[in-house]
């Protein structure tokens, strides 16, 4: 999800909720403390120099029940964020204190929920290593199609 596509969620919304990919939703009493604009610069095991950069996002709960950040006010601060630091129309990534470290993810809109989505590695290089790109996924004897296979229950190969 972009910048551009969470304003025009948040316009939408009375209240805001982000749902773990485990289906927990984060506690309404979260905070967004940090809006910001992330470069990663980096080479890959293949040696191409590669940079990505992402708007990111950090949630953090606290003990304050009583204040809850409203959609009108996360697009404000969303706004500020893109003319003060000047970011892009990036995509987004999120932030959350899990119980034993800091879990990043992606995010997805379901039309009442921001989704927070599982974020995976990969190699960039798999050309040079003679990964294919895509696994072919088949079951044992689906490699033939049945026309062209000799061995049916009538044919007595078996």
């Amino acid at each position: 999800m972009k910048l551009s596509e969470i304003k025009t969620a948040l316009n939408q919304l009375e209240t805001i909720a982000f749902q773990l990919p485990n289906g927990d939703l984060v506690p309404n009493h979260f905070h967004v403390t940090e809006v910001g604009k992330v470069t990663k610069r980096f080479i890959d095991c293949g040696g191409t120099v590669r940079k990505e950069e992402v708007a990111n996002f950090q949630l953090w709960e606290a003990n304050d029940y009583d204040h809850r950040l409203h959609p009108e006010k996360l697009v404000h601060i969303i706004e500020l964020s893109e003319k003060a630091i000047e970011i892009p129309d990036l995509e987004i990534e999120v932030e959350y204190q899990m119980k034993d470290t800091i879990g990043k993810f992606s995010l997805d809109f379901d039309g009442t929920n921001f989704l927070l989505t599982s974020k995976q590695t990969d190699c960039l290089a798999k050309d040079n290593w003679g990964i294919p790109a895509d696994k072919i996924k088949t079951k044992i004897g689906e490699w033939k199609s049945k026309e062209t296979s000799c061995c049916t229950p009538d044919s007595g190969c078996c």
